[in-house]
């Protein structure tokens, strides 16, 4: 936790803009350390080390401009990598099944997906690639980006606030997050699977 505290001192709202911006928007973004980093900032705040609102606006700015960035990624590269029919991973199917997907579950897609490690990073790339519309995408990215941008660092501000010594356990509680957000995707995943 040390190291990532220093991280986010030294890099202010500044950096947290960038790896929030290359976490949602940039497809090798998928390892940074989002919910991790919103939290320990939100600690951070508790402590007067920085400013809730600062850190809030820096999330939200970082989170929308950065889903715009996956989404025009996804239109402009997608069908190209996705064209093969003999690929292995990228096959043309899973664009037929992306555009179903939003079609059904779009708004939802969009806004939970902020909550879901990896998952974040994926859906604004497979929107554009899908041609989900971009008005309706767009409404979605932002409500999505204030959801999470807003209730992950007040999370850390509020327990920060109340736990002394937070800083010490801020992984354990990330790692519940983490897989408490991952159980339902991935079941979600194994029911698809039987059905195919």
């Amino acid at each position: 936790m040390h190291d990532l505290t220093s991280l986010i001192l030294s890099a202010s709202y500044v950096g947290l803009f960038a790896i929030v911006f290359a976490e949602t928007g940039l497809l090798l973004g998928f390892f940074l350390p989002g919910d991790t980093l919103l939290l320990a900032a939100g600690v951070l705040a508790a402590g007067g080390a920085l400013s809730l609102g600062g850190i809030m606006a820096a999330v939200v700015a970082g989170a929308v401009l950065g889903c715009v960035a996956g989404y025009f990624i996804g239109g402009k590269f997608g069908p190209r990598v996705f064209a093969s029919q003999d690929a292995r991973y990228f096959k043309p199917e899973y664009v037929t099944r992306a555009e179903l997907f939003f079609a059904r579950y779009g708004w939802l897609a969009v806004v939970l997906a902020r909550f879901v490690p990896v998952v974040r990073t994926l859906v604004p790339t497979m929107a554009g690639v899908s041609r989900m519309p971009l008005a309706p995408f767009t409404l979605y990215n932002i409500l999505g980006a204030i959801l999470w941008g807003v209730s992950v660092p007040a999370l850390g501000y509020f327990l920060g606030d109340r736990i002394p010594h937070l800083d010490r356990y801020i992984l354990l509680i990330v790692g519940g997050v983490v897989v408490i957000s991952i159980v339902p995707v991935l079941l979600k995943v194994m029911q698809a699977r039987r059905a195919t």
